[in-house]
């Protein structure tokens, strides 16, 4: 006997993108959201996302709709960008089966043109209630964001070219939502081959400069199999 399922009409699951982008603001890690302006969840907060349209790639089509609906160029104003997961549970969607390609992004002072507030970043640990799964797919983002940036240089899509050692370990902090002994955090760090001493030092400040360093490499990658 057949299977029931080859004598069906086959009807293709719906393809949408999401996505999470996070950035430091005051030392506390945000997450972008908008406000649904159509059903279902209609004026409930949730990540920015839309369909993608055949003839796009995944990230063609991610880059268009953050341009359409919060005005923000993925490829300049984040320093990291990448694919997170697949999420393809059958019942995600109440319109019907829909499979969304998740990516992650992170940046720092990002800039976004959306009226009537419609986006705006909240803090991960202070979320409002969001449409779809999408506080179980932040959950992820999150959980992956604090595995990978004890074992790479991941920190450096939160930070300017050059920084402190201070400003540094907020960073850690802000993402891992702990606490850090500054003297241990210290010694880990100028342990590992991640960032240089610039020469140069903060100035304006009432307190002592500060010496300034910066990541050996932009590019995204291991630096140890340990993490915080």
């Amino acid at each position: 006997m057949k299977d029931s399922l080859f004598n069906k009409e086959y009807i293709a699951p719906t393809l949408t993108i999401d996505m999470v982008i996070f950035q430091i603001t005051n030392n506390r890690l945000n997450v972008l959201l908008t406000k649904r302006a159509q059903r279902p969840f209609k004026s409930t907060w949730a990540l920015p996302g839309g369909y993608n349209a055949a003839g796009q790639t995944t990230l063609e089509a991610a880059d268009a709709i953050m341009h359409r609906k919060v005005g923000l160029d993925i490829h300049s104003q984040l320093v990291h960008i990448e694919q997170l997961y697949t999420f393809d549970t059958v019942a995600r969607d109440p319109r019907g089966h829909a499979v969304a390609v998740v990516y992650s992004g992170y940046g720092r002072e990002i800039e976004l043109d959306s009226p009537n507030q419609t986006a705006q970043f909240f803090d991960v640990s202070e979320l409002p209630k969001l449409a779809f799964d999408h506080a179980k797919i932040i959950d992820y983002a999150l959980q992956r964001l604090r595995n990978r940036i004890g074992y790479t240089n991941l920190a450096q899509a939160f930070l300017p070219k050059q920084f402190t050692l201070t400003s540094l370990q907020d960073i850690y902090q802000a993402v891992l939502d702990k606490p850090l002994d500054k003297r241990n955090f210290r010694k880990r760090i100028t342990s590992l081959d991640m960032i240089h001493d610039t020469g140069r030092t903060t100035a304006g400040r009432a307190h002592r400069p500060a010496k300034l360093y910066a990541f050996n490499s932009t590019n995204i990658a291991v630096v140890d199999a340990e993490r915080f």
